[in-house]
C-alpha cells in the first residue's frame, strides 16, 4: 500500500502484533494504515505486520518476505484430529514453522481445553516436513500453546523414542510424560545446516513457580493439581533427558515456553532467541524505519509484560535508535506508554474491550486516523 509523498508527506512503518482473539497482524496494520490515510492521504504506507512467535508469525513472514512460499500440510492437530496447516519456505532456504497454527491454543474451543492430554506431535510433524523438504535454517515460533508436554510430542514425531517403565511408547500430552523413563533421540534428523532457532517471547524456566506448568497452566484449563502432576512430569522428562546423556538445563531461561516446548527442542539442538528480535531481523524492519519519520505498532493488550520482549517494547527500542517517532495502537492500555509519543486504545474507541473484540477494524482505523492527525497537529505546531 503505498501513496507517492506530497511536500510534507511522511514515511509510516506499521508495524503491530496480532490483537489475540480479534484481529491478525495483517489485518490489523492493514486497517490502521486506511485510518491513516483517510487523514493524511499524501503519506508512504509500509505495512510490517510483526510476531513475537505466537499466533501470526508465519503471516508476519509471508507479507513482509518477498517470495516467500506456503507449504499446506495435514497434521495430528493438538488432541489427535486432523488439522491442515502449512509451513514457510523462504527464499533463502529458511522454513518457519509455527507452533500455533499447528499444536495451538486456537485450533480448540473453550469446552476442549485438556491440559493433560495436549500434545505437540503435530508441530513436531511439520518440523519434520520443513526438515525433509530441503530446509536449511529452521524457525520455530512456539507461542500461543496449549500443551505441557516438554515438547515430547514433536521429539517423537521428528524419529524420537520416549518409552515408559514397560519399554512401551509413552502416550500424548503432560499425562503420557508423566511416565516417562527412557529417551533416545539418536534416530532424529540432525538440524539443518544452518540451525534451528525457537522463537518465543518469555523468558520462563522450565520447572518450579515460573515454570512451564505455573504460570502457563492455567490458561490452558489446568487445574492446582494439575499444574503439580505436570511440573512433576516435566521434571521427570528432564531426568530422564539427563541420564539418556543429553545435556539440556532445565533452568534456562526461555526453556518453559509453549509448555516446555522450547526444552525439547534444546535437547535437540536448536537455540532459542527472543522472538520479536528474529522476526525484525528476518523482515529487514530495520532498514524500513531507518528511512522512515513515524512508526506505528501495536498489540492487543499493553501491561507490565510488553517490556518484556513484546514486540511494541522492540518496535519502540528499534525506532528510538533511529531517530523515528514511535507510535502505539493497542486493544487495551494498562501500563504507562513512556516513549510513545502518542497512544490509541481500541476499548476506549469502540467504548468496551467487548465491542472492540467483536469489530475491531472500525477501531484499528479511527486508532490510525486519530494518530495521522496527531502528527499533523504536531506538525503545524513546529
Amino acid at each position: 500500500m503505498q501513496h507517492r509523498s506530497s511536500r510534507r508527506a511522511a514515511r509510516v512503518v506499521i508495524a503491530p502484533d496480532s490483537f489475540k482473539g480479534s484481529a491478525d497482524a495483517r489485518e490489523a496494520a492493514a486497517a490502521i494504515g486506511r485510518g491513516w490515510l483517510s487523514g493524511r492521504p499524501g503519506d508512504e504506507i509500509l505495512l510490517r505486520p510483526m510476531a513475537d512467535g505466537g499466533e501470526g508469525t508465519l503471516d508476519a513472514f509471508e507479507t513482509a518476505v518477498p517470495g516467500a512460499i506456503r507449504q499446506p500440510i495435514t497434521v495430528s492437530g493438538p488432541l489427535g484430529s486432523a488439522v491442515e496447516a502449512s509451513w514457510l519456505l523462504l527464499p533463502d532456504g529458511t522454513a518457519v514453522v509455527e507452533l500455533a497454527s499447528t499444536s495451538g491454543i486456537t485450533l480448540l474451543g473453550p469446552d476442549q481445553l485438556n491440559a493433560q492430554e495436549a500434545s505437540t506431535r503435530g508441530f513436531g510433524e511439520a518440523i519434520a516436513a520443513a526438515v525433509a523438504g530441503g530446509a536449511t535454517r529452521l524457525l520455530l515460533a512456539v507461542g500461543s500453546s496449549c500443551s505441557t508436554d516438554g515438547g515430547a510430542g514433536a521429539l517423537q514425531a521428528l524419529g524420537a523414542t520416549i518409552v515408559g517403565a514397560d519399554g512401551t511408547e509413552i502416550g500424548p500430552g503432560a499425562r503420557g510424560l508423566a511416565k516417562v523413563r527412557g529417551v533416545d533421540l539418536s534416530s532424529l534428523p540432525p538440524p539443518p545446516e544452518r540451525g534451528a532457532v525457537v522463537i518465543s517471547d518469555v523468558a520462563n524456566p522450565l520447572l518450579g513457580p515460573r515454570g512451564a506448568a505455573a504460570v502457563f497452566g492455567p490458561q490452558k484449563g489446568a487445574t492446582p493439581e494439575d499444574i503439580r502432576s505436570m511440573d512433576t512430569a516435566l521434571a521427570r522428562f528432564a531426568f530422564a533427558l539427563s541420564a539418556s546423556g543429553i545435556p539440556v538445563d532445565p533452568s534456562t531461561p526461555g526453556a518453559g515456553a509453549a509448555g516446555g516446548t522450547a526444552f525439547g527442542l534444546l535437547a535437540w539442538g536448536a537455540t532459542l532467541t527472543p522472538g520479536s528480535e528474529i522476526v525484525a531481523e528476518t523482515i529487514a524492519l530495520a532498514d524500513d524505519i531507518d528511512a522512515s519519520t513515524v512508526v506505528v505498532t501495536g498489540e492487543g493488550r499493553f501491561d507490565e509484560q510488553s517490556a518484556e520482549g513484546k514486540v511494541p517494547a522492540f518496535v519502540l527500542w528499534l525506532a528510538e535508535r533511529r531517530g523515528a517517532s514511535t507510535l502505539l495502537v493497542a486493544g487495551s492500555i494498562d501500563a504507562a506508554t513512556t516513549g510513545f509519543d502518542a497512544a490509541e486504545s481500541l476499548s476506549a474507541i469502540a467504548g468496551s474491550a467487548e465491542a472492540a473484540i467483536a469489530d475491531p477494524a472500525p477501531a484499528l482505523e479511527e486508532a490510525g486516523r486519530r494518530l495521522a492527525a496527531h502528527v499533523s497537529s504536531r506538525e503545524a505546531a513546529l
